[in-house]
């Protein structure tokens, strides 16, 4: 049993020390986590006498075997918790990651079992974030991004990069959620923006920043 605060920091370090050879910082962990620096060392130290992180001072972190196999079964619960909330509870997209961040620390090997198969084994959540088998197994992704799209390209949503609530709701605006199609109708080579039409009705312009953080699948 670990409490909260450390599957939190678990999480984060699986999540900074992504593409990282050398690991999170404790700099980086106090960013993502909003917290003091000192309070990371603190945490740090303390999740490496648990043999849950490899800890130098002045040096990245990385995560043991058994500090990963923990993070990764939290991301589980929190992304089927995702899931179960829009789909089951009507939840917006843009609302669930702070409920499930709440319910990705119940222990139940049980429940979460369950809630997979309730759920139908999803593969991904609501953002398009893929979810871990309970062997601690990502499905790989395929996707590009809308940016390295060209012009005359249909494309399906599969997924975000921002996960925010602000870039959720302003996708929401213009009507564009997991499974929208869109047509690249024109793309700006001065700075990347790009002229789509929506499910082949409505048209929008977005901006280089909102391609680059929208996963799609090529049709």
């Amino acid at each position: 049993m670990y409490t909260f605060t450390e599957e939190n920091y678990l999480k984060a370090i699986h999540f900074l020390s992504q593409g990282s050879e050398k690991g999170a910082t404790t700099n980086a962990i106090a960013e993502r986590l909003e917290t003091k620096a000192a309070s990371v060392s603190d945490m740090l130290k303390k999740l490496s006498d648990k043999d849950l992180l490899i800890y130098k001072k002045y040096q990245g972190v990385k995560l043991t075997a058994k500090g990963k196999e923990i993070a990764i079964k939290t991301v589980r619960k929190h992304r089927l918790w995702e899931v179960f909330l829009v789909d089951k509870l009507g939840f917006g997209w843009e609302e669930v990651h702070e409920v499930a961040e709440q319910l990705e620390h119940i222990q139940s090997v049980k429940l979460t079992d369950r809630l997979d198969s309730y759920l139908g084994n999803p593969k991904y959540d609501p953002h398009g974030d893929p979810i871990p088998d309970d062997a601690g197994n990502f499905p790989k992704r395929t996707e590009t991004t809308l940016e390295e799209c060209k012009t005359n390209s249909e494309v399906i949503i599969r997924g975000v990069k921002d996960t925010s609530p602000e870039f959720l709701r302003y996708l929401e605006k213009l009507g564009i959620g997991l499974g929208a199609k869109l047509t690249v109708e024109e793309k700006e080579e001065f700075d990347g923006s790009m002229r789509v039409k929506i499910n082949s009705t409505s048209e929008t312009s977005l901006s280089a920043a909102v391609c680059t953080n929208l996963f799609v699948k090529q049709l």
